[in-house]
C-alpha cells in the first residue's frame, strides 16, 4: 500500500513592484538646497528594507540619522499597501514617512499620503539628479537637489 502525501508549498515572499521602484535611489547623494551635505541609500539582505544614512547640515544643525524605508508588515498582519519609513535621528527625533515614486516623480509625505507636509521632486533622463522642494503647511519649506556621486 503507498500512501501519497501532499505537500503544500508556500511561494518565498517577494519585495512588491512599489518598493522595488526606490531601487532608483541606491547609491551616494550630494544634496544641496535648504539642507546640505549626502545621504546613501543601500538594499538589506533580502530587498525588503531600503536604508538611508543621513549626514545632513540644515540651519546651522548637524543632522545625523539612519532611515528604512519598506512596508510594514505586523506580526500576524497583511503588509501594508503604502510604502512607509522611521527616520531616528542624533537629536533623538523619530519621524515617519511614506515613499512613492510614479514615473520620474518621487514623493514622501510626512505620515500618511495626502499630509500637507511632503516633499516632491523629478529624476533627471539621467536618473543621477532629483530637483525637488520640501512643502510645509503654511508656506514653509526648502528646495533641494540630490546628485548622485557613487553607486
Amino acid at each position: 500500500m503507498s500512501t501519497t502525501s501532499t505537500e503544500t508549498q508556500v511561494a518565498a515572499p517577494t519585495p512588491s513592484p512599489r518598493l522595488r521602484a526606490l531601487d532608483r535611489l541606491v547609491g551616494r547623494w550630494e544634496v544641496t538646497g535648504g539642507a546640505t551635505g549626502t545621504v546613501e541609500y543601500r538594499w538589506l539582505d533580502g530587498g525588503f528594507f531600503l536604508q538611508q544614512s543621513v549626514e545632513l547640515e540644515q540651519h546651522g544643525e548637524q543632522v545625523h540619522g539612519i532611515e528604512l524605508i519598506g512596508h510594514l508588515r505586523p506580526f500576524m498582519a497583511e503588509q501594508s499597501e503604502h510604502v512607509h519609513s522611521r527616520f531616528f535621528d542624533n537629536q533623538g527625533n523619530t519621524l515617519d514617512y511614506t515613499h512613492e515614486i510614479e514615473g520620474d516623480t518621487y514623493t514622501i509625505w510626512a505620515g500618511e499620503p495626502g499630509s500637507p507636509a511632503y516633499y516632491r521632486g523629478t529624476f533627471d533622463a539621467s536618473g543621477d539628479v532629483i530637483t525637488g522642494s520640501w512643502v510645509y503647511p503654511g508656506g514653509g519649506g526648502y528646495p533641494s537637489v540630490q546628485t548622485r556621486v557613487g553607486r
